[in-house]
């Protein structure tokens, strides 16, 4: 039986994790996978992995200057060719911005639709005509379609409050895939390198994290891989300039946006501490409820790395109190040297955090465990 999903992104599919294992699970279930997407700025490098059940098809935005209404008509009509022409048995949306285009393709075809929220749209930027098209978009798929994925639980139960939903709801943490939990390759002796991926802003690699490791006269380094927002231009830079000011002109090594995530573990592997920190307040919901949704700290855990987080309640008790990581205040630069200090103190300990964490991602807190209910959904329905 020749089998067919259609995933339906506007966006990167590079750019989310949760679209590559997924993809990738069912493609080697004998599923045919055609991703349709866009351009994301910033993730230009990101490459998924080959496959031949794999195919990606993306539009450029930046030719665009942005989303605009043109380019999104494209982008509908073009989903809705490839529902009529190719005939898929699903419909996988996976983000707010690809609804609009999903409604219509529902309402013209009857087509069976999995949506999974990574994201939860901001209901106050709700002024625009197409934001307010996306959120009642939200509310009638949310309501009506097979099956929902969300990756918190938090954020699960607003979804069900917002869109009235009764059917099926999944909620599916951003982890690795099984076979990504390799561990712990690092060669350090006398020194503590702290490894960060992804986006890189103050939020997530905070101006006091480079002050707090500048203290330890070049026994702590800082490797970060990733890439600037279109809000964070310059910002490693403007790190560099806080650490030479604080006599360390050597202690961040930044490697860029690595395109495949394979080789962008076998490098976080090779530190010692994974970062993750999160702010401690915000108005945004998926800022407040990023534990399962991030998939950062699970990465750093199949690279056999213990965790430095943010000492919030829900980050403190998924990660700090089964030992995977350390927590300090990301607003203060004392708290997070205590912790720093602690880690370069303690190797064996640390080494002991870090097979802990692999084994975790191993046993329980990989993507082929998150994803198996909706597997049987689709198989089965």
């Amino acid at each position: 039986m020749r089998r067919r999903i259609l995933y339906v992104h506007f966006g990167d599919p590079a750019f989310y994790p949760p679209i590559e294992h997924s993809s990738g699970i069912l493609a080697d279930r004998g599923w045919n996978v055609v991703l349709l997407g866009t351009n994301a700025f910033g993730a230009e490098k990101l490459k998924l992995p080959s496959h031949p059940r794999i195919r990606v098809r993306t539009l450029s935005l930046a030719r665009a200057g942005g989303m605009h209404g043109a380019l999104y008509v494209v982008f509908a009509f073009r989903a809705l060719l490839w529902t009529w022409i190719w005939r898929p048995e699903w419909i996988y949306v996976s983000d707010p911005l690809a609804l609009p285009a999903s409604w219509l393709i529902r309402k013209l075809t009857k087509a069976r639709m999995i949506y999974h929220e990574h994201d939860a749209p901001n209901s106050r930027s709700g002024r625009s005509r197409f934001m307010r098209m996306v959120l009642a978009c939200r509310k009638v798929l949310g309501r009506e379609v097979e099956l929902c994925v969300v990756p918190q639980h938090e954020r699960l139960v607003d979804f069900l409050k917002v869109t009235g939903r009764v059917l099926p709801t999944i909620c599916a943490w951003n982890c690795p895939r099984l076979d990504e939990a390799e561990g712990n390759n690092s060669e350090q002796v006398h020194e503590l390198i702290i490894w960060y991926h992804g986006s890189i802003n103050s939020a997530r690699v905070p101006p006091e994290l480079v002050v707090a490791a500048s203290r330890f006269q070049g026994a702590v380094r800082l490797r970060i891989a990733g890439y600037e927002t279109a809000g964070s231009v310059g910002y490693v830079d403007n790190l560099m300039n806080v650490a030479a000011k604080n006599g360390a002109p050597k202690l961040i090594e930044f490697l860029g946006s690595i395109p495949h995530r394979k080789d962008l573990l076998k490098i976080a592997s090779k530190a010692d501490v994974g970062l993750s920190l999160m702010p401690k307040t915000s108005e945004d919901i998926n800022m407040r409820h990023m534990v399962g949704a991030s998939n950062k700290p699970f990465d750093c855990m199949a690279s056999g790395l213990p965790l430095l987080v943010t000492d919030l309640p829900e980050w403190t008790q998924t990660f700090v109190k089964p030992r995977y990581a350390r927590a300090c205040d990301p607003a203060d630069v004392g708290s997070i040297e205590a912790e720093l200090r602690w880690y370069l103190d303690h190797p064996e300990e640390r080494r002991e955090m870090g097979r802990r964490c692999a084994d975790k991602i191993r046993q329980a807190w990989n993507y082929d465990a998150a994803f198996a209910e909706v597997i049987t959904t689709l198989e089965n329905h």
